[in-house]
């Protein structure tokens, strides 16, 4: 079994955790939602800054609560694509840093990879192939899973992710950053039915429309639209519970459908779901009852993996470092990486961390004088 000390800083989480494969023995997630909020969302020079003062803290904090030392370390692993690439540089250049000082392997993680792995901490038995939805506030996919490293999306959004709807709506309702969990507490009390709203739809040059394509701008601007229409109206204050539950019930509904016709398609029985909007309410029950009515197995992370973490991370990088696989030293930072191509972070080789580490400083040059 592989045990991992993995760093996760690609966008405004600061995280460190220890994985013995499908076991998390310590997690430490140092949130900025507080630092960022006045802006409306992140701002990635700060976030960086942020991660700087704060890893060094995380990185103690987690060890001590695995009790383990370094000695207990098999490889060190951190996220280095995609995201903001200033906050990826920090967790980056610390994770390969450590692991030459300490003479562990290294291993670059993709961050939509790790969110897929989330699932298998959740439900350890897991194995593919299945159908992971990763919805998120930059991503909106449908992925077949068919082993560690091999992805094929099926369908993903033309345009805004589905957290970047939930953000951009509820700061058009006056909800404040981040908008998912503010949408999603105030659609409790709020009736899901009381707007019809469309939930958008990508055509084909042939005609009709594609099966497993997402498209949110469109249920953004009607949701626009009938915000000023109400205004107009003289509608003071506005059904903003309402607003919220009929916004949610039409993304939970239009990622389902595609879900459950994608999963049918392939013949795949088992749906995983990763993201920061898998811990949606309203996603998590239509997506369920779905899976019921058509016998499918679906999956959801706790709603702690759900968000930014580097257990997730650490689970990628130990199945990684099972099958062989290492990432160089030289391994650099990428805003975008699709996920396909998540094979080009590694290499099998059998050659030692010293061997890697002479080799990188023996490439560097020299200074004359």
């Amino acid at each position: 079994m592989a045990t991992i000390l993995a760093l996760e800083t690609s966008c405004d989480e600061t995280a460190v955790a220890v994985v013995r494969d499908r076991t998390i023995l310590s997690t430490v997630v140092a949130s900025q939602i507080d630092i960022h909020q006045p802006y409306g969302g992140v701002v990635p020079e700060v976030a960086s800054r942020h991660h700087v003062a704060t890893l060094g803290d995380g990185l103690r904090l987690a060890l001590d609560r695995a009790e383990l030392d370094w000695a207990a370390i098999d490889a060190v692993a951190a996220t280095c694509a995609p995201g903001l690439v200033g906050a990826l540089l920090v967790g980056l250049t610390a994770g390969k840093t450590l692991a030459m000082v300490h003479q562990k392997p290294f291993l670059g993680v993709h961050h939509l990879e790790g969110h897929i792995y989330a699932n298998y901490l959740a439900e350890p038995d897991l194995q593919p192939p299945y159908l992971c939805l990763l919805v998120s506030g930059g991503h909106t996919s449908l992925i077949y899973v068919k082993g560690c490293g091999q992805y094929q999306t099926l369908g993903q959004t033309r345009d805004d992710a589905a957290g970047e709807a939930f953000d951009k709506v509820a700061r058009l309702l006056g909800l404040g950053y981040p908008g998912g969990p503010a949408i999603d507490k105030l659609a409790q009390a709020g009736d899901p039915t009381a707007f019809p709203l469309p939930e958008g739809n990508i055509s084909l040059p042939e005609g009709g429309f594609h099966p497993y394509d997402s498209s949110f701008s469109g249920l953004k601007t009607a949701m626009l639209r009938l915000v000023e229409k109400l205004r107009a109206e003289g509608v003071e204050p506005l059904p903003v519970a309402d607003l919220a539950a009929s916004f949610q019930a039409t993304v939970a509904r239009s990622l389902t459908r595609r879900v459950v016709a994608c999963a049918q398609a392939y013949g795949l029985s088992t749906v995983a779901v990763g993201g920061g909007v898998a811990a949606n309410s309203g996603l998590r029950q239509h997506l369920q009852q779905a899976a019921e009515a058509h016998g499918l197995r679906v999956i959801f992370p706790s709603l702690s993996l759900c968000t930014d973490n580097a257990a997730m991370i650490g689970c990628a990088a130990a199945d990684h470092l099972n099958c062989g696989h290492r990432s160089s030293l030289e391994l650099g930072a990428q805003s975008r990486l699709d996920l396909a191509r998540v094979m080009e972070l590694y290499t099998s080789h059998s050659a030692s961390p010293s061997t890697e580490l002479d080799a990188t400083l023996g490439r560097q040059p020299t200074i004359t004088r």
